[in-house]
Formats: C-alpha cells, structure tokens, sequence
C-alpha cells in the first residue's frame, strides 16, 4: 500500500497520446472505482476530522492538511452507496477538482494502473441519468466504474452559471457578424459539465451543439466538413480533457492534422490544472485552456475567441 501512496505525486504528469493512469480504490465491496491520477495531490490515511454542524450530509467534517483546511467527503454516501463503516480506518484520496482542493473518503486504496482513453467506454445505455458514471472499463477481468466527481461536487457545493451584469452587458455589443447563425460544439463527458456550459452560452446568444466523448465530436466535424467548409457551421469547439473513448487531447490533435478543421479555434476547459496540463495544451496545439468552471471566464473566453476567428476571416 505504502508504494501506492508514494507514487502519486510522480505519476501525475501523464497526459496526452490518449492515455492515463487510474488510481483504484473501494467502497468495502467487491466493485472496483477510479480516479484519474491527474487530479490526485495525494493519499493519506484518514487524519482527524473535525465535524461542522449543518454541513452536507456526505460531508464528514473537515480536516487540517500541510497547512489547509479542506472539506472532507464520504464519496460512498455521496452516490448513495452505504457509507464508509469505519472512518478512522478509511483513506482520503486529496484532489484539485474546479480550482477547489477536496478529500474524499474511502475505504481501501487498491493500485494505479496505466490504460488506454479507447478502452475506457461510455455507460451502459439504460443506466440513467441519475446515475453518477462518466465510464467504465475492464481491468484483469474486473469492471472498473469512473464516477462523475463534477456532478458529486455540483449536488455538494453547488455552482453557479450566472454570469455578472458586466460580462452580460458585453452581448449587447456581440455583432451579428460574430454571432451569426453559427453553432459552438460542447464537448464534455459529465451531464453537469454540458450542462453549465451550454447555460453560460445561451446567456451570450450562442446556440450550441453537444457531444459527450471526442470520437464523437470528430465525427460530428468531420461530417460538416464533407458538406464544405465548417467554419459555416461551427465557430469554435469547446471540449473536455478527459473522456471516454477519446480525450481532449486527442481530439485536437486530430483537429490539427485534419486540412479542413485545423483552422477551428479549439478552447480546453478542463478541470485538470497544473504546468503539465499547460504544456499538454500547448503541445496538442489548442488556441487556449480554461480551468472549470467559472461563467465570467467563459464568456469572455468565447467573446475573445470568437473575435479572433472574425478577423483570421475577414483577413483570408
């Protein structure tokens, strides 16, 4: 165990070439959960907690960690599962989710282990959207299932997708030149995600298009390129890191090498965050990187990146 814990911080810069490393851990069941280890700062033994009164019912308590206090979360109970049985005895796995530092309780930490984002599927269909699975995949003949923390931490903190009257007050200078009829695509495996993101654009008067993996996007792009030029149809693409199938990195990659979509303007928003995702951002060729989610930051991304291609096209 002592091995797994003490690999974390090494292992966290794996990114890009459509791989990534899952940290496994449990529930006190037989059914084995993942976490990428990219959002992993480290995992520690349950410290001392200190309850607060008339916190979210999955909210444990809080705990005291290198200096910080952070909000301490029964992961089990948060998708209502049973809850951790034995605190003292659980694990907390510390993670950077939406520029907040979280932990979350577990029972058992089992391994890390490398796979591949094509090997990684979507949830069954059928499963529901009440479900809190972003994906799953299959490890030594045993189903592993990805939660969707974004949702978990929704449900939790909450998130606001209003923007302030400052940004709001820039639509009213947004050209129809700029606007047009024109579609951004969303691409984003979390329902939640999508959600928010989409709420932030039709707050700026942008119709959009959703996708929920890369595979899928590229499909989408690739198919408005076959009918011409797809700067006709989609102004820019707003995508997700981690996904099913293929990541965000992937996919703009795919973009780049593409002679009739490399010239879409390509934002990241992601709730990774670090150096190494800046250089990975740089290295896949994106036009710019967001960390989730702030509306505001959004917006006035979009605005800029949608002002920016209006030029390349008035220039060509």
């Amino acid at each position: 165990m002592a091995s797994v814990l003490d690999s974390v911080d090494q292992r966290t810069k794996l990114a890009g070439h459509n791989r990534m490393e899952l940290l496994l851990f449990h529930f006190g069941s037989a059914q084995v959960f993942g976490i990428n280890v990219f959002k992993v700062k480290e995992v520690v033994r349950c410290p001392e907690i200190t309850k607060i009164p008339e916190s979210h019912p999955s909210v444990v308590g809080v705990a005291n960690m290198r200096g910080i206090t952070i909000s301490i979360i029964d992961l089990a109970k948060a998708i209502g599962t049973e809850p951790c049985k034995n605190i003292d005895d659980g694990f907390v796995i510390v993670t950077e989710y939406n520029r907040n530092i979280q932990g979350f309780l577990v029972d058992s930490v089992d391994r890390i282990i490398n796979v591949n984002w094509s090997n990684i599927l979507p949830p069954p269909k059928g499963s529901g959207d009440e479900n809190y699975l972003t994906a799953v995949t299959e490890y030594n003949d045993k189903l592993i299932e990805l939660l969707d923390v974004e949702k978990v931490l929704s449900e939790i903190i909450g998130q606001t997708m209003e923007m302030s009257e400052e940004v709001v007050d820039r639509t009213e200078n947004f050209s129809e030149e700029v606007a047009s009829s024109k579609r951004i695509l969303v691409v984003d495996d979390s329902a939640v995600a999508r959600k928010q993101i989409v709420r932030t654009l039709e707050q700026i008067q942008m119709e959009c298009e959703v996708a929920c993996n890369g595979r899928e996007a590229l499909t989408i792009l690739q198919q408005y390129a076959e009918k011409g030029d797809v700067r006709e149809s989609i102004a820019m693409v707003i995508s997700d890191v981690e996904m099913p199938d293929m990541d965000g990195y992937t996919l703009t990659t795919e973009i780049r090498k593409d002679e009739r979509l490399k010239v879409l303007y390509v934002l990241l928003h992601s709730s990774l965050s670090g150096i190494s995702n800046s250089s990975m951002v740089e290295k896949v060729g994106a036009n710019n990187f967001i960390a989730k989610f702030n509306a505001d930051e959004l917006a006035t991304g979009v605005f800029e990146a949608l002002d920016e291609a209006r030029l390349v096209g008035v220039a060509a």
